[in-house]
């Protein structure tokens, strides 16, 4: 029997998936994270994962993996010393930014740290113009003592970003090079492989980013790949990128920054699956983990695919699913500020020390000691039995708080999970009312290890009537890598206008990102049946500072697909800002290609109905403090694994699994669909 296997590593638990393809048996696994080394932890996990299926490494034909390496190296500042080589005159670009300043009358703003410190910014004679002519030719004399200057700085990793290089990439190149020859075994970035396009802050930012993390996801990309190795893996491991797809571990060493939202990006490509096999295609995400929420919302089953982003403070320029991050989990640590308020997150416990009630040494109280007081999570044990918890300590923890606030213990326990569920019902409304979507139009997909257990209150708030709790929700962002093909974006910047000359300049660019593709399914062993690729091209009014994407016809460029793009971009304008300009002057600005490589998935069958009575999937009752029904009251537990097609719950109710909990507020009415989501709605 062949598996495959996705597995999503998050600050605080490991997850895994196990599909058997020839059967379509799933089987979930979960395991806490190992911090001080993420690759014990997975390699640990996936071999207590294959047991419990009686399989072992050699019977797996897939592995996928989403891991947060990157994104928490980047959120910590734990990446290695870099250097950057420049331009010269523009060393300090990187510090300076762009005038943009929304936090300008914020007087707790704080920048981030910059990565890589003033007298590592080393300019270098060269020049190039925006049309890629040459007006002063690199001074490689210059680059051989600049880049001693880092060696003796001690830099483990250079970025490479000469001005219009993603023009003419050559001075780069050159300098690639000679670097390699003076600071050998140094990872170097350049601007012109990781971010080919115009906009010179964003795309040294990437470049540096790139460099700044490198060493950090080659250690732990080589470790990993040696323990699996250990346990007979006979399969190349692939790692999620922030698009949603995924990319063999060697390309994801030389581009780490296309995985800062590796985690997250397959929870959301598990959800459109979900929604397709449901029928329902505008959904908002709900990924609530130990550390953070992630949410995203997806209009007729896609979800928008960013150019551009700023994770953590910092901008980056790769493609990436349009994810909102905040800091508000399981681990959440709640505190009160200066003023005496309540605040919980964005500090977290993780996965060791982790919550009070995980008697691991903290003595904060965190949002999950919050719900074992409320005892809307079990009071006694975690992970279906496997992890005991101390109610008493999270009393103790929390009542210390309480003394603080002048609250009892249960109001200040039930004000923790209402500061939490108004972060994240804050987080939903920039990437849904902020950007002109009603969210009580959408269904609430709840996810994560948390998610479940919070998302009553959250919709609630929202408005949302509608929730899909899907079969293994706190492991959804594993059973995502098990969904997704293998997905690569290329890139390139040319300024042109858009009228009859465009067609021979749009098609010579798709030629060389169609070349750049090749290279890539080649290097992917990918075969010719399974490859696809699509194009688009960003484009603005000439003058505008943004563009908008917009999709070019298959086939020759002709004047037809021009006229297809005029159109799409009018469309596109009104749909964003409400009006088009017929005789507004259009310019085409950047050009994209994403290439992909259909790979097997893991696919789901209808259960058959098994009628309303849920009777039996009832495995006892617990008191729940629920503000709804005025204090204390007694709820059934339902064991997820009992419940069928078909299968009706009202609440007040607990519905409990090993990967997560679910709840049902007084009102709410529950069912099984026949693919075994739960789906919870609020009466009309």
């Amino acid at each position: 029997m062949a598996w495959r296997i996705g597995v999503d590593s998050g600050g605080t638990f490991c997850d895994i998936c196990l599909f058997e393809e020839e059967t379509g048996r799933v089987a979930v696994w979960k395991v806490s994270s190992t911090p001080d080394e993420p690759s014990r932890g997975i390699a640990e996990g996936v071999q207590e994962g294959l047991g419990t299926v009686g399989a072992v490494a050699g019977t797996v034909g897939y592995f996928g993996h989403g891991t947060t390496v990157g994104t928490n190296a980047l959120i910590q500042h734990r990446g290695v010393p870099t250097g950057l080589i420049t331009t010269d005159g523009f060393r300090d670009l990187l510090e300076i930014g762009r005038q943009k300043r929304p936090e300008l009358y914020d007087l707790q703003a704080d920048k981030p740290p910059v990565l890589v410190p003033r007298d590592r910014r080393i300019g270098v004679a060269e020049r190039v113009h925006h049309d890629g002519t040459v007006e002063i030719e690199l001074d490689e004399a210059a680059l051989r003592r600049a880049a001693r200057q880092l060696k003796a700085a001690g830099v483990q990793a250079v970025a490479i970003c000469f001005l219009y290089g993603f023009v003419r990439p050559e001075h780069e190149a050159i300098a690639a090079r000679i670097i390699a020859e003076e600071l050998p075994g140094a990872f170097i970035s350049t601007g012109h492989e990781v971010a080919p396009e115009f906009r010179e802050y964003e795309r040294v930012s990437t470049a540096v980013v790139n460099a700044y993390l490198g060493p950090v996801m080659q250690g732990y990309i080589g470790r990993l790949a040696e323990r699996l190795g250990g346990l007979g893996f006979a399969v190349p491991p692939h790692i999620t990128q922030s698009n949603g797809g995924v990319i063999g571990f060697e390309q994801a060493a030389r581009l780490p920054v296309r995985t800062v939202l590796s985690g997250p990006s397959t929870g959301v490509v598990a959800a459109q699956e979900i929604g397709r096999m449901v029928g329902t295609g505008d959904l908002i995400t709900f990924d609530m983990g130990g550390t953070s929420t992630d949410v995203a919302l997806l209009k007729d089953g896609q979800c928008r695919l960013a150019a551009e982003a700023t994770v953590h403070g910092y901008p980056i320029k790769a493609p990436m699913l349009d994810i909102h991050t905040v800091g508000a989990g399981g681990g959440s640590i709640a505190h009160v500020d200066s003023g005496g308020l309540l605040k919980v997150g964005p500090r977290s416990a993780g996965a060791f020390p982790g919550p009070v009630c995980y008697d691991q040494g903290n003595s904060e109280p965190a949002t999950t000691d919050a719900n074992v007081v409320l005892q809307t999570l079990n009071p006694t044990h975690l992970l279906g039995g496997r992890m005991a918890v101390r109610q008493d300590l999270a009393q103790q923890a929390i009542g210390r708080l309480a003394e603080t606030l002048g609250l009892g213990l249960m109001e200040t326990a039930q004000g923790i999970i209402s500061v939490v569920t108004a972060n994240m019902a804050r987080a939903i409304r920039v990437i849904s009312v902020q950007r002109g979507h009603d969210p009580r139009d959408y269904t609430l997909v709840a996810f994560g290890g948390a998610g479940p257990l919070h998302a009553a209150r959250l919709a609630r708030e929202l408005e949302i009537r509608r929730i899909l709790v899907p079969r293994n929700p706190g492991i959804l962002c594993a059973m995502g890598l098990l969904l997704t093909d293998l997905r690569a974006d290329f890139s390139a910047t040319r300024q042109v206008a858009l009228d009859a000359a465009a067609a021979g300049v749009a098609q010579a660019v798709f030629a060389e990102l169609a070349a750049r593709a090749e290279h890539w399914f080649q290097e992917e062993h990918i075969p010719p049946e399974r490859r696809s690729s699509a194009r688009t091209v960003d484009m603005r009014y000439a003058g505008q500072n943004y563009e908008l994407p917009v999709e070019l016809p298959a086939g020759p460029v002709t004047a037809a697909s021009l006229q297809a793009l005029a159109d799409g971009f009018a469309e596109a304008h009104r749909r964003q800002y409400g009006f088009a300009d017929p005789e507004g002057p259009v310019q085409l600005v950047t050009f994209r290609l994403e290439a992909t490589g259909r790979v097997a998935k893991a696919n789901f069958s209808p259960q058959e109905d098994a009628g309303p009575d849920a009777a039996d999937a009832v495995v006892g009752s617990r008191e729940v403090w629920l503000p709804e029904a005025a204090g204390w009251v007694s709820c059934p537990v339902y064991d997820r694994e009992k419940l069928r097609a078909g299968n009706r719950i009202t609440g007040p109710a607990i519905v409990e699994q090993m990967d997560a909990t679910t709840l049902l507020l007084p009102g709410m009415a529950g069912r099984v669909e026949p693919y075994l989501n739960l789906i919870l709605e609020f009466p009309a």
